[in-house]
């Protein structure tokens, strides 16, 4: 299945000011031409970045872009190719402009900047941006990418290493549940009174409602997986006490 792109920056930044200008550019410009499937993502960026370039909007929106088609496996030695060919089309001052913004994009692409960076590189699912809307149950920094949000809510979410989650629960009148499908690193998942299992990559766990539990990253090591929110009724997460250091410091 295709990646869906969501996008809701014009409704956070503009809805209230600009609902129209937000509707236009989150629903049909993202919502429908980015997902329109006659031309793949990675091509579509591409067409994008150039076109910019020739336009000469070489600012945030085009560093979005850039990162966008890395994310969507536009490689550095292609970048650099896609630039100089442009530049003879779109004028050379552009080029230096585009390549000023792509070096530092494509830089940890020679060598990993840091543990994050070869971290990312290992999968095929963005980290995604500080999971701060949930970072008061967390201990330690995760980050959040969703992959999708219709149907079946799938969310990558990623642990620097020894960044867990509080315990929890999560509850529904029918269904409900979660999955975990471990993507990269290692980490660990326990239930209440029973022994941790540790997690890597290609490991899935099965989560039924009503069951207290807590999943992240090993001390040393990043952690991702994909979070699948299994459908339910009236489903709710209830977020309970940290896994203190005391507790978590058996593992290794």
């Amino acid at each position: 299945m295709a990646e869906k792109i969501v996008q809701t920056a014009g409704r956070a930044q503009l809805g209230k000011f600009a609902p129209a200008f937000a509707h236009y550019n989150d629903d049909i410009l993202f919502g429908e031409n980015w997902n329109n499937q006659d031309i793949d993502l990675k091509t579509r960026c591409i067409i994008t970045m150039v076109s910019m370039m020739g336009a000469g909007s070489i600012d945030s929106s085009m560093h979005y872009h850039m990162m966008n088609a890395k994310a969507h496996g536009v490689t550095k030695k292609e970048i650099a190719a896609i630039i100089t060919h442009a530049a003879f089309y779109v004028g050379w001052p552009k080029g230096w402009a585009m390549f000023n913004m792509a070096k530092d994009i494509w830089a940890e692409d020679a060598v990993p900047a840091d543990a994050k960076a070869a971290h990312e590189a290992s999968m095929v699912f963005p980290i995604g941006v500080p999971n701060d809307a949930f970072a008061e149950y967390f201990i330690g920094q995760s980050y959040l990418a969703p992959v999708s949000m219709e149907q079946v809510g799938i969310f990558n979410v990623t642990f620097e290493p020894g960044c867990r989650n509080n315990w929890h629960i999560h509850h529904a009148d029918q269904g409900g549940g979660q999955v975990l499908v471990c993507l990269a690193g290692r980490g660990y998942y326990q239930e209440w009174g029973k022994a941790a299992v540790e997690l890597n990559p290609g490991d899935c766990i099965n989560i039924p409602v009503g069951v207290k539990h807590w999943h992240g990253a090993a001390p040393d090591s990043w952690f991702s997986h994909l979070a699948v929110e299994v459908p339910g009724e009236n489903g709710s997460s209830e977020w309970l006490e940290p896994v203190d250091d005391a507790a978590y410091g058996v593992f290794k």
